[in-house]
């Protein structure tokens, strides 16, 4: 624990540096990105950052809970067996697990904005091609594609954090949860009235839309300073800087904006150095046991729904012959979504911002260190309590806390991560964290949907233990990032 202390004399030797060298030898002031940054403070531009950078949560969480809905439907077209369907999410998550890395390393060496509109584009293209897939093989190939477009949405939040001045960027991150949970609602909606009616090739098209509409805004955002500074590109920086503060009505620091220009970018190895190394395990550890356990509560919420897991339910239900419908009972096991699925669904997505005002007050007040211990220990709580006999509501509002819990895991690793690591090195960190996090999502669907079938108390003790074990690294993480100005 002794790197702690460090890390805050290293902080603090930086921002002495910067205050000595407001004047150069020859009397002339001097100014960074960050205490420019600090200085115009947050205004219009922000604002307008927020809701074009957050927008991207939307695009991207209809384009991963897509499979959600449009399961059942190509169960039934291609007559797949429950590992076939399970598969489709997996390949998801694999092409993002892939892409993240590289396009993480390409957006430290080429900038944040470019590959930002590039995965956009390239998630669009695949998306449409979706929704033309002849058969399952080709599906599958092109939603993994999708994925790995996906992937590379991670630097709107990149943008957004490099942007925002310090004491924001605790309020305004977790607010972009709003965005996210915009898109499920929208995607569920969506399904609910194009899934009957003219099936989910179109549901596919209509989901891609956004993204498409989403490109045609990028142009308003810049490129981030202090990307362009430590490349040495200062004239950029500075034009850009200046436009933020003619937006938000500020003045810009008196003086000329110095940085030393950064020759080493985005080296994996890295992510190793001393400095870095334990942090970086540790957050690895804890972005994949949060992707297990937000993808685990999801796929257990439909097996518990489904198969009505609650006290005194042992027995298997008995259905009247007459209310089997052919679908039901034919061999590809047919069972497409009614009403009562999307409402249920619709109100479990709800619930992922239900703690968003206390997540939002413990990263300020505690910590971002101490806010995901917590979180994760309740997280590892609740999956325990529905091992409880309940009824079927108490067991939705179990569910619905657990959704809101992973939730907030979410949204405190995100900031974390994006603050501890220099700008070097910030996208490469991302996309390295986002591929360990896809890894969890793999395994989730063979535990919530192939081991909680053998043995229920099993699985959720297993969820519950990697929560045990991601608080134990939150709590023990070596830097807090809290009132901490990014390198």
């Amino acid at each position: 624990m002794a790197t702690a202390p460090k890390e805050a004399e290293n902080a603090i030797s930086l921002e002495e540096t910067h205050m000595e060298r407001k004047e150069s030898p020859k009397g002339q002031k001097t100014f960074t990105v960050e205490e420019a940054v600090e200085i115009i403070g947050f205004g219009r531009f922000h604002i307008m950052l927020f809701l074009i950078m957050g927008s991207t949560g939307v695009v991207e969480a209809m384009e991963i809970m897509l499979i959600a809905v449009v399961s059942p439907l190509i169960r039934c077209e291609w007559q797949l067996q429950d590992w076939q369907v399970a598969l489709v999410t997996t390949m998801v998550f694999f092409g993002y697990m892939v892409f993240s890395i590289v396009l993480g390393l390409l957006a430290d060496r080429y900038g944040r904005w470019k590959i930002l509109l590039l995965s956009f584009l390239w998630a669009a293209y695949f998306s449409l091609l979706t929704s033309f897939a002849p058969s399952y093989t080709w599906f599958v190939f092109l939603r993994a594609m999708v994925g790995g477009g996906v992937s590379g949405h991670a630097q709107g939040l990149i943008i957004k954090t490099e942007f925002l001045p310090t004491k924001y960027r605790g309020y305004m991150l977790p607010l972009s949860q709003v965005f996210w949970l915009a898109g499920s609602l929208l995607i569920i909606g969506l399904a609910s009235v194009v899934n009957p009616s003219i099936g989910w090739r179109w549901l596919i098209r209509i989901a891609s839309i956004p993204g498409i509409l989403l490109i045609l805004v990028f142009k308003f955002i810049p490129e981030s300073a202090r990307y362009n500074v430590s490349m040495g590109n200062v004239g950029a920086a500075m034009a850009t800087l200046q436009r933020i503060a003619k937006m938000n009505g500020a003045v810009m620091p008196e003086g000329v904006l110095r940085e030393p220009t950064k020759e080493r970018r985005g080296r994996f190895k890295d992510l190793f150095h001393p400095k870095y190394l334990r942090t970086t395990l540790q957050i690895w550890i804890i972005w994949l046991g949060i992707a297990f356990a937000y993808y685990g509560v999801i796929l257990a919420s439909a097996e518990l729904l489904e198969r009505d897991l609650v006290c005194g339910s042992a027995a298997s239900p008995v259905h009247s012959s007459a209310n089997d419908s052919e679908e039901s009972l034919s061999p590809c096991h047919c069972h497409l979504f009614g009403p009562t699925a999307y409402h249920t669904m619709i109100i479990s997505t709800v619930g992922e911002i239900a703690l968003n005002p206390l997540n939002i007050l413990g990263i300020n007040l505690l910590g971002r260190r101490l806010s995901l211990c917590i979180t994760m220990g309740c997280t590892a709580l609740f999956f325990l309590l529905l091992n409880i006999c309940t009824s079927s509501a108490g067991v939705v509002g179990f569910l619905f806390m657990l959704r809101a819990l992973v939730s907030a895991n979410f949204n405190t690793i995100y900031i974390y991560t994006a603050e501890v690591y220099p700008t070097t090195m910030r996208a490469l960190g991302m996309g390295t964290s986002g591929s360990l996090c896809r890894v969890g999502a793999m395994v989730a669907p063979f535990i919530s949907q192939v081991l909680i079938s053998a043995s229920f108390v099993g699985a959720l003790c297993l969820f519950s233990s990697v929560c045990v074990v991601c608080a134990i690294s939150a709590v023990t993480l070596p830097i807090e990032t809290r009132g901490r100005a990014l390198q």
